[in-house]
This record gives structure tokens, sequence and C-alpha cells, in this order.
């Protein structure tokens, strides 16, 4: 099964940004950013077309140094590029999902790690707490980290580390 991480974000960490994106969209492309870097291929699966043209911009933003060749689903070369964003089923396989749906996606069992986000907002709150339950239920291994505002900002790649909590089913 696969290896689900939910990243807890810090209250001041899960305000829109400046540039108008949400904390966890922002904190998704960071990480989005250091599994390229490893050379691990990404899928970031969105609600619907608009998050997910928001997310490609923002990735589009970031500067020369921590370019992110990425692509909507659909597009570029036959197999994709490194990363990938839809609000659909992806089309290859790959090994790392990051989710900013409302909902468990369908296909989660096709990855090796599924990377999650716990907004500060009650309603977003909430339905994590219904994707961590299905994950659960579908035997998934779960852990959380707490981000803090710093590992939240933009500036950073936050990358993943061993000091979470993991649950064991």
């Amino acid at each position: 099964m696969s290896q689900v991480t939910f990243y807890i974000l810090a209250e001041s960490a899960s305000d829109t940004l400046a540039t108008d994106i949400p904390a966890h969209f922002a904190q998704a492309c960071s990480l989005a950013a250091f599994y390229y870097q490893q050379n691990r291929k990404v899928f970031i699966y969105t609600d619907n077309q608009q998050d997910a043209f928001i997310v490609d911009e923002y990735l589009w933003q970031f500067d020369g140094g921590s370019f992110v060749p990425h692509n909507l689903l659909g597009e570029g070369p036959h197999y994709g590029t490194p990363v990938e964003i839809s609000w659909m089923p992806p089309t290859h396989p790959r090994p790392v999902l990051i989710n900013l749906s409302l909902q468990l996606p369908d296909f989660s069992n096709n990855f090796q790690q599924i990377i999650d986000f716990v907004p500060h907002d009650e309603q977003l709150k909430i339905a994590a707490r219904h994707r961590y339950s299905a994950y659960k239920k579908l035997g998934h291994s779960l852990s959380t980290e707490k981000l803090s505002t710093e590992k939240a900002s933009t500036d950073t790649v936050d990358t993943p580390n061993s000091n979470n909590q993991t649950e064991d089913n």
C-alpha cells in the first residue's frame, strides 16, 4: 500500500498568499520541485480545471534556478514532463501523487507515495479528516507532519523528513 503524508499547515500559513494562491497549493508546488530534484515523477491532482491552471501558472513563476518542468495532462511530450497537473485521472504511472482535491482520488492505490494537506480553514480541515479516514480504510500507511510558519513559506522548499508521526495499520 501507499505511504500517505498529511502536511498540517500552520494558521498563519493557511491564508491565501499575496499571489492569490492558497497556501497548500504553494506548498504542493514546493514539494513537486523537491521531488523533481530527486528525479521522481509527480502527479498533482486538483478538483477542477481552474485549480489545475492556478497550479500550472504558479509553477511557471518559479525562478530559473528552481524551474520545474511541468504540463497539464495531455499537453507536452507523450509521456509527460516530470510534473503533470490535472483534474482528471493520470494516463501514465508515477510514483508520487500530490492531492489538492477535496475528495480521495479513486486512483490513489496506483501511487507509492501520496501527499495531502490539512489547511487551517475549518471546511478544508473537515474534508481532510474524511480523506484521512478513507485512506486508512484502504489500508494505506499514514503519517502527519506539522509545517511551521517558516516551512510553509514559499521562499524555501520544504523537504519530507523523518520528524513526522506515523500511524501504521
